[in-house]
C-alpha cells in the first residue's frame, strides 16, 4: 500500500494531467520529494528556489493541516492521503457608470480609495 497525493486541478498540467499519484514515504517532505521527482515541473509551483514549501501552498494529511502538526516532517503511513491545496486569489471587478467598483475585491479597492 502507498500514500496517495491528490493533485489539484490548477497543478495537473504540470503533472502530466494526473489527478493523483501514489508514493512510498515516511514523511510529507519525502512524499512531496517523490512527487516532484516524478513530475519535475511541479517543483517550482510547490517550492521556493531555497527548497521551502511556498507560503500559498497548503498541505493536509488525512484532512489535517500540516502547519498544526509537524509541518513537512509530519509522519505518513500506508493508506494516508495528502491533499495539496494552493491558495488561489483573483476575481473580476466591474466599474459602474458612477465610477464605483463591484465584484470580488471591490471592498479592498474602496479601502485604498480607488
Amino acid at each position: 500500500m502507498a500514500i496517495k497525493l491528490l493533485i489539484p486541478t490548477p497543478l495537473r498540467p504540470h503533472a502530466g494531467g494526473h489527478a493523483a499519484a501514489e508514493v512510498q514515504a515516511k514523511t510529507v517532505a519525502e512524499a512531496l520529494g517523490h512527487l516532484t521527482a516524478q513530475f519535475a515541473d511541479l517543483k517550482r509551483h510547490l517550492f521556493t528556489e531555497e527548497g521551502k514549501l511556498r507560503s500559498f501552498v497548503n498541505v493536509y494529511v488525512n484532512g489535517e493541516d500540516i502547519r498544526y502538526l509537524a509541518q513537512e516532517n509530519t509522519p505518513t503511513k500506508d493508506g494516508d492521503t495528502i491533499n495539496i491545496i494552493p491558495s488561489i486569489a483573483g476575481g473580476s471587478l466591474t466599474r459602474t457608470a458612477t465610477g464605483n467598483f463591484f465584484g470580488k475585491g471591490a471592498a479592498g479597492l474602496a479601502a485604498r480609495g480607488r
